[in-house]
């Protein structure tokens, strides 16, 4: 688990403050996210996250979600991230930002201010390179299957993921 950074934590006035990532989890602190959503047409790449991970181990989700580091724009976490986790680069396009909050487990709680990025590639060109402390797997989607995989499998889905299926079109995701 890695410990000690610091993400952008937002106070009851709107403003941004320094917070270590765990204490925003363990406090139910408001903080910025990224997610980001990658396509291949009508196909969406989701990831599982490693068995390793402190919360939703096991458990699949969008192409990538984190946190940008204190001081770093969103655009430059989202592509950083992606980098990171999958070993791509993709172009990426802000879509919305989307507030919710989500119980994780192990006294844990995702409490984000969320800025959804989308970014579009050729599914048989793109080489994806696992970081294997965050990703076990990963795999193309119908878009249309999503609302299916949500009703069949939601204890296969990380929180966030299921909220992101059910808000898709506030998400400004349509494909």
């Amino acid at each position: 688990m890695t410990s000690e950074i610091i993400i952008p934590a937002i106070a009851e006035d709107g403003s941004l403050f320094p917070i270590e990532k765990m204490e925003a989890h363990r406090t139910d602190q408001q903080h910025l996210a990224i997610s980001v959503f990658v396509f291949s047409g009508s196909r969406l790449l989701i990831q599982q996250r490693a068995a390793s991970k402190y919360h939703c181990p096991g458990k699949w989700a969008n192409t990538c979600c984190s946190h940008p580091h204190w001081g770093e724009a969103v655009e430059d976490a989202a592509s950083r991230r992606i980098g990171e986790e999958l070993g791509i680069s993709v172009p990426l396009s802000k879509t919305s930002i989307f507030e919710y909050r989500a119980d994780v487990g192990g006294g844990l709680v995702e409490n984000e201010r969320v800025h959804v990025f989308t970014g579009h590639a050729d599914e048989t060109g793109l080489v994806i390179s696992l970081n294997a402390e965050e990703v076990s797997a990963t795999r193309w989607v119908e878009v249309s299957e999503l609302a299916g995989l949500l009703e069949q499998q939601p204890d296969s889905l990380c929180p966030w993921f299921a909220i992101y299926i059910s808000h898709w079109n506030e998400l400004k995701l349509g494909q």
